[in-house]
């Protein structure tokens, strides 16, 4: 299987870099290699690399820059998308992208279905809900792996802040009123891989969808903070308090669903995949974290 992967050093992609590689050729591209604002990048590089599937873990997401920064937002992560999509219609191969959480606007009681009506709060919800649309338009063979939460052991992302904000400040104030489910990178990427190793492209293709892919179970921002603190109690001089906070005395440029909670039985019924609960998944990347040593980035 030749694979080529956008975004090869963002959260997702370093990881796919590593669980894809397993599966056949990968041919993996960072932005220098591959501007996705570049159509004529995106066109050159699939007809030179001829994959079996495409994916694209590049995206536009600065949630509160693309508030003032809308048509960037849509240029990466909905005509880019687009494009993709096209060049893998043309290329016969299957498009595998990831989309959020975002394009809903949390007013729901329980997790939402892929089938529930989106309404995104953000540009940077409706771009990603555009790029969806882009996709789907096209024809292509595809798979829109709708995500949440997503951290790693590495960049900026929530996990890293907190851990910089346990040595910071004694009492943190973290938002309680989201709810959501965490997911880290890894464990996004190796149910990727588990989706190409368990099913073949072509039978992925006659699949072609959106399905839901977070960690299981879920938790407030303040209750994901307060796991952090516990995983890190043992390097901390003293325990931090964590205090919960509403949205509303942490006010961003962006809107934020209260309820980001997504279902995963689509993707668990269709494909056998599932992925860990959120709390093992946040324990692996901390001990991925701890062993990178006293020189890990904070």
């Amino acid at each position: 299987m030749r694979i080529l992967l956008t975004g090869k050093n963002g959260q997702v992609g370093w990881e796919l870099s590593r669980s894809l590689a397993l599966l056949g050729e990968v041919v993996a591209f960072d932005r220098e290699g591959l501007d996705l604002a570049a159509p004529d990048q995106i066109v050159s590089a699939v007809r030179a690399v001829r994959p079996d599937v495409i994916v694209n873990a590049a995206a536009y997401t600065a949630v509160d820059r693309a508030e003032s920064e809308p048509d960037a937002a849509l240029t990466i992560n909905a005509v880019a998308a687009g494009i993709l999509a096209e060049q893998a219609k043309r290329a016969g191969a299957l498009l595998v992208h990831y989309s959020t959480d975002y394009v809903f606007d949390g007013a729901k009681d329980g997790p939402y279905a892929e089938e529930d009506p989106p309404n995104p709060l953000n540009a940077y919800g409706r771009s990603k809900l555009a790029g969806e649309y882009s996709i789907r338009a096209v024809g292509a063979a595809h798979l829109i792996l709708r995500t949440s939460w997503v951290y790693a052991a590495r960049g900026k992302n929530f996990f890293m802040t907190i851990l910089r904000l346990l040595r910071e400040k004694s009492a943190p104030r973290i938002v309680a009123d989201q709810i959501g489910a965490p997911t880290s990178a890894g464990a996004l990427a190796d149910a990727t891989a588990e989706l190409l190793r368990r099913h073949d492209p072509p039978l992925l293709a006659r699949m072609s969808g959106i399905y839901h892919a977070t960690a299981g179970g879920s938790t407030s921002w303040h209750g994901f903070a307060t796991q952090i603190a516990r995983l890190e109690q043992a390097a901390l001089p003293q325990m931090p308090c964590i205090v919960p906070i509403p949205s509303s005395e942490y006010p961003l440029p962006a809107a934020r669903p209260k309820n980001s909670r997504l279902s995963n039985e689509k993707l668990l019924r269709c494909f056998g995949v599932k992925l860990p609960p959120w709390e093992a998944c946040l324990e692996a990347c901390h001990a991925q974290l701890r062993r990178a040593g006293p020189g890990r980035n904070f």
